[in-house]
């Protein structure tokens, strides 16, 4: 089977009723077709937090994941979206030490949160796209439907553009220490914007 080279085009908030999901949305590289997967909370922040590198404090399960592989000589070659049964999606991390190539199988969202910790590219099969893509018809369906990307809450009562940069320092290395990434990352942003 050919695969097809996607990429990641953002994580929104899920409308479906499960609370606390996202919708992980992946596209085609030469293409139309969208693909969202509907994820969980711990593994779209994982995601993003590799997206916006951000380094936690302490290592991640998918961080851990890094270090163990690469510890033993094994990168992952490359992740692909491989199979979908009765609307739940399955994944493949392909791993090599440069002599063996190894397959493990995964949930979509933790191969991505690997994939991206190693630089690997993100594949699928015709036949998932056929069955679970989207095409959108114009731009403004395709804004509107990665706008809700995921956005950090500011601070109750506070602006963050109206506090000092060693407020917003504190703030960043708290919300660290408290592992709200989330709240890191758009401290960390608007930091960027003054540096």
């Amino acid at each position: 089977m050919k695969k097809i080279k996607i990429e990641i085009l953002g994580l929104s908030s899920s409308q479906s009723q499960t609370s606390g999901s996202f919708a992980l949305v992946l596209g085609e590289s030469e293409g139309e077709r969208r693909l969202p997967i509907i994820i969980g909370m711990f593994e779209a922040q994982a995601i993003a937090l590799e997206i916006e590198k951000i380094v936690p404090n302490r290592p991640m399960t998918h961080d851990l994941f890094k270090s163990f592989a690469t510890g033993f000589d094994y990168k992952v070659e490359e992740v692909v979206i491989s199979d979908l049964k009765e609307g739940v999606f399955f994944a493949k991390i392909v791993c090599s030490n440069g002599e063996k190539s190894i397959e493990i199988d995964a949930r979509p969202s933790d191969a991505i949160a690997i994939g991206i910790r190693f630089e690997a590219p993100f594949y699928t099969y015709e036949a998932v796209l056929a069955e679970a893509g989207i095409v959108l018809t114009d731009e403004e369906e395709a804004a509107e439907d990665l706008e809700e990307q995921i956005v950090v809450e500011k601070p109750k009562g506070e602006e963050l553009k109206d506090l000092g940069l060693d407020v917003l320092q504190q703030m960043l290395d708290q919300a660290l220490a408290d592992e709200d990434y989330e709240k890191a990352a758009k401290i960390r942003d608007e930091i960027d914007k003054r540096n």
